[in-house]
């Protein structure tokens, strides 16, 4: 078995769905096993993914065992050369999997490997790849150094912005969203640590990948991350775990540190956590009151397709602008990006994946030169829109 790809899921069954059909054409010609681990979704995740992929092995658990536990369970069964462990918003291309077990044979020393992450309007998420957090690089992060000076090497290291993006560079940490493992330094530096029940636990994982004497690398080739489809993120509960794991990750780490530098350090987390949490609550009102949908598209694909995107985007959205364009990536191989085509009154793009291979629909919207449209896709196969606000169905 070459590739083993772990996914664990928490009541997002729709988006894991869309994943699983991207992973499909990833493993083409391929040795892959494919491991879900349900956390307990209790929305039926199990039974509806049992009936849909028949050949994907189906954990499921009794409880919600977080993310650390419920990957190490997938890996104790799994038997890849490499072990990816992948989100389940997520969308990867058809040439992932050969990309990245085509860097680790190149480069014997790299124990794991993180991906060019987009956001769904086609930008890059910097959490794509991080330096170690450090006590200094993690005051850096908290204070607004990082953001205010990210090109430089020594206040910028939380989110290596000084490295090209676009370039194959070594790293330090990769994001748990998207991490290729070599499983013979994940034998030597251990699973991941359970103490994390969610965040954190990719950190930790990286560093002991170093400390084993293995490289990380960062490879530009793109993925698409929803980004937290299965948290709420200006919840209580999100801001607590998030930045208790931080806590977590320096009490294991620089244990050394004395008692007068450790306050200070955990004064400054806590702090943060707070500032995070009001921003977030803020931010979170903000959006609800601009209401984000209805929302005007513009879609693009086989005639089938566009039409029950019409009806189900006439059912929800009423009169909404929406234009619909038929085209697949032989005759309209620009998509949205076509000559001719005003987008300055869109701010949702939906693909047609019959349509246009989920590379395509990746390349194209990384290339959206004003980053503003947000991506939908659609499939004649489930008859569900998948936008990163909104899913609706047409069972029609």
């Amino acid at each position: 078995m070459k590739l083993s790809v772990i996914i664990v899921n928490y009541k997002v069954k729709h988006y894991l769905e869309q994943c699983l059909r991207s992973v499909a054409e990833a493993s083409k010609g391929i040795a892959v096993e494919v491991i879900v681990v349900d956390n307990a979704s209790g929305d039926g995740s199990v039974e509806y993914l049992r009936e849909r992929f028949p050949g994907v092995t189906i954990i499921a658990s009794e409880e919600n065992l977080g993310f650390a536990r419920a990957n190490n369970l997938a890996i104790r069964n799994s038997h890849g050369e490499y072990i990816l462990l992948l989100n389940p918003d997520t969308i990867v291309a058809e040439n992932t999997f050969t990309d990245f077990i085509s860097l680790m044979e190149r480069h014997p020393d790299a124990g794991g490997c993180g991906a060019y992450m987009l956001h769904t309007n086609g930008s890059f998420a910097p959490e794509s790849r991080r330096g170690l957090p450090t006590p200094f690089v993690a005051f850096c992060k908290m204070s607004g150094l990082a953001s205010l000076f990210p090109k430089s090497r020594t206040l910028g290291r939380y989110y290596i912005s000084y490295l090209d993006k676009n370039e194959e560079n070594q790293i330090e940490i990769m994001s748990g969203a998207f991490m290729f493992l070599r499983r013979e330094a994940l034998d030597k530096a251990g699973l991941l640590d359970e103490d994390f029940f969610m965040y954190g636990e990719d950190i930790d994982l990286s560093y002991r990948i170093l400390k084993a004497g293995y490289n990380n690398y960062f490879l530009p080739s793109r993925i698409l991350h929803y980004k937290g489809e299965s948290t709420v993120k200006s919840s209580y509960r999100y801001v607590h775990t998030f930045y208790q794991a931080m806590e977590l990750f320096f009490n294991k780490h620089y244990s050394h540190y004395s008692l007068l530098l450790k306050l200070p350090i955990k004064l400054a987390i806590w702090g943060r956590a707070m500032l995070a949490y009001i921003g977030n609550q803020f931010k979170h009102r903000q959006e609800n009151s601009q209401t984000l949908y209805p929302i005007n598209c513009i879609v693009i694909g086989n005639p089938e397709a566009t039409e029950q995107v019409r009806a189900i985007l006439t059912e929800h959205y009423g009169n909404c602008k929406h234009t619909y364009v038929n085209g697949n990536h032989e005759s309209l191989p620009q998509g949205h990006l076509t000559q001719g085509i005003d987008l300055s009154s869109y701010d949702t793009v939906v693909y047609d994946t019959g349509a246009y291979s989920y590379g395509t629909i990746l390349k194209l919207l990384s290339q959206e030169g004003t980053k503003r449209l947000r991506l939908g896709t659609y499939s004649t196969d489930t008859r569900i829109l998948i936008t990163d606000g909104a899913i609706h169905s047409n069972k029609k």
